[in-house]
């Protein structure tokens, strides 16, 4: 039966192409891929009376919660100089991510109907989506930048390098997106449990602490410190925090930060990107 298909040109439907031939379809769908995400951007809060304002008041809110808890009940702000930049630049960059991967979780299992009905790179669901994420962080920097001037950071030419911090931390929002949308085609569930997982991980980030302040005056082992300091979320909130924020300097980044910026957006961006091509057949399937 697979001789005579042959014979007369037919191919497996859905059939995954050679990753060159992936990549130049999902280029010739860029104008899709934006689309589609600015039009989730603009519909998800189109219920609400506030509109797109809640995608700055989301992080600011959380943002006035953990300077309660952090800043005034357990003093973590008294060993931070600007801890309210500090604070602030944290909970936007890590929101970023956090949103991002959630978003990726559901690319696959909550458009199960258009994967169903067209023939498209798969890819590009996680892409726009974490488009998406971005396009709303970019929305939410002018508020950012008018919270860090109330506390007399201004804008400065350190400001240029959230520019290639910021596209790096998208390149591995979007691997880990692309990673975390095949996982949860499989398994669903997965859904329910990642927001325990990124809070845990938030938790480790130094979102909310510092953590060149806590390994100065610990006896960690050397394996957990690295794991804080080179954690990748860590990593682009303390290079967003060196762009923006005066008082942090660059005695407080982990060594070869930027190298190290780079290796985790080409592992994720890349290896998530291959590992998602892999099980291209399989989206929508059974």
């Amino acid at each position: 039966m697979s001789a005579l298909a042959a014979a007369h040109g037919l191919k497996v439907s859905g059939e995954r192409p050679p990753l060159g031939a992936y990549v130049r379809q999902l280029w010739e769908r860029r104008h899709f891929i934006t689309a589609f995400a600015t039009a989730r951007s603009s519909a998800q809060y189109s219920q609400a009376k506030l509109g797109q304002v809640w995608q700055i008041m989301t992080p600011l809110l959380n943002a006035a919660v953990y300077y309660f808890i952090f800043g005034m009940l357990l003093g973590t702000g008294d060993s931070v100089p600007d801890f309210v930049p500090f604070l602030v630049t944290g909970v936007f960059i890590w929101t970023f991510t956090s949103a991002s991967i959630m978003a990726g979780t559901r690319a696959i299992s909550g458009n199960l109907g258009l994967v169903r009905a067209l023939h498209f790179p798969r890819a590009a669901l996680p892409v726009s989506y974490a488009i998406q994420q971005l396009q709303q962080l970019l929305f939410s920097l002018a508020a950012l930048a008018a919270i860090l001037a109330c506390f007399g950071q201004f804008p400065k030419m350190s400001w240029l390098l959230a520019v290639p911090a910021l596209l790096l931390q998208s390149i591995f929002n979007a691997g880990v997106s692309m990673i975390m949308a095949r996982l949860a085609a499989r398994t669903p569930d997965l859904t329910q449990l990642m927001p325990f997982v990124l809070r845990t991980w938030m938790y480790t980030s130094g979102v909310m602490w510092s953590i060149d302040k806590v390994l100065s005056h610990s006896h960690m082992p050397h394996l957990v410190a690295a794991a804080l300091r080179y954690n990748p979320a860590a990593v682009y909130i303390d290079l967003m925090r060196f762009a923006l924020i005066d008082s942090f300097h660059a005695d407080q980044l982990p060594a070869h930060v930027w190298a190290v910026a780079v290796c985790w957006a080409v592992l994720a961006g890349l290896g998530g990107f291959i590992y998602f091509w892999k099980a291209e057949e399989t989206y929508g399937r059974g």
